[in-house]
């Protein structure tokens, strides 16, 4: 009795220094993850300018954006942008992965380089340098001068503006690609040993072995990407100056929600405008999910 009971409070001991150590991750996850969540919610609701208390105005808010055509119009730009880049950033991911695969010497060093993009690619830093690259005297004009080719401003042409950012986008594959790798590494390669005996090509073995066993990890890295181009931000709001400029073609659905946010000062607008980005970034992700499994192979 005494040995189970002093097992009994010594569990009770471990117990209390476990919640004591989480304490701050729970403080934290209240204070500046759920509260705000909550807070923004209830926001939605209320007319509110950040300086006199909230009113409550219902779904005022929510039938505006019906009727709200810059609003459609960020929504188009950002539809375009997620659904031109992410697949351009995964194919140049794997493409890469199934490159370094191959057992290039120095591969730790090109890992690594390659990497880099991802972690500086959503910086003001890169924004500032993109904004330079393909200004009207930036470096992509003076290379297309060497071979006689008259160059445009890229960015203050709203014809090719949204490209730039789609641009720098696809440059920050370094992340997935870096996931492809290690899925590429989980491939056991007697596969490609059996069809290449059977008389398979590299093209087939590609489709009929590397794509269906990757496939879950397309589909981590498909789901990933489209929330992370869905919430991109820094890169349109420093390239047009915060305006979502030239004509608002680089108005993104987040530099709307910001500039009504912070620069109408209409928060709770702004705060139902988050609300139905939620939804439209976990109606994607369940539509993804839906579709997986006609296209996912799970190898048990």
């Amino acid at each position: 009795m005494r040995k189970g009971s002093g097992g009994t409070l010594g569990g009770k001991k471990e117990n209390k220094a476990a919640f004591v150590f989480l304490a701050p991750w729970f403080a934290g996850l209240l204070l500046i993850t759920a509260g705000p969540i909550a807070a923004s919610f209830a926001l939605g609701f209320t007319d509110y300018n950040l300086i006199q208390p909230p009113e409550f105005t219902g779904l005022d808010n929510f039938t505006r954006m019906l009727s709200d055509t810059r609003l459609h119009h960020a929504l188009g730009v950002t539809l375009v942008y997620v659904v031109v880049s992410v697949p351009l950033q995964l194919a140049c991911a794997l493409g890469l992965a199934l490159l370094l695969d191959r057992g290039l010497r120095g591969l730790a060093f090109y890992r690594s380089a390659f990497y880099l993009p991802s972690l500086l690619g959503s910086s003001v830093a890169i924004a500032v340098l993109w904004k330079q690259i393909f200004g009207a005297e930036g470096l992509v004009n003076q290379v297309l001068a060497v071979v006689g080719i008259e160059g445009r401003g890229w960015i203050s042409d709203p014809d090719t503006a949204l490209s730039t950012l789609i641009v720098l986008n696809v440059w920050t594959f370094g992340a997935p690609m870096v996931i492809f790798l290690a899925g590429l590494r989980q491939i056991p390669a007697m596969y490609y040993e059996a069809a290449a005996t059977d008389g398979a090509g590299k093209w087939t073995q590609f489709r009929r072995i590397t794509i269906p066993l990757l496939s879950p990890i397309v589909f981590f890295n498909l789901v990933l990407q489209i929330i992370h181009a869905f919430q991109s931000f820094t890169q349109a709001f420093v390239v047009s100056g915060g305006s979502g400029g030239p004509s608002d073609s680089t108005l993104f659905y987040t530099l709307y929600l910001y500039q009504r946010g912070f620069g109408n000062f209409d928060m709770g607008y702004a705060s139902a405008l988050a609300w139905l980005l939620l939804l439209i970034i976990a109606g994607f992700t369940a539509v993804n999910f839906w579709a997986a499994r006609f296209w996912v192979v799970y190898d048990d």
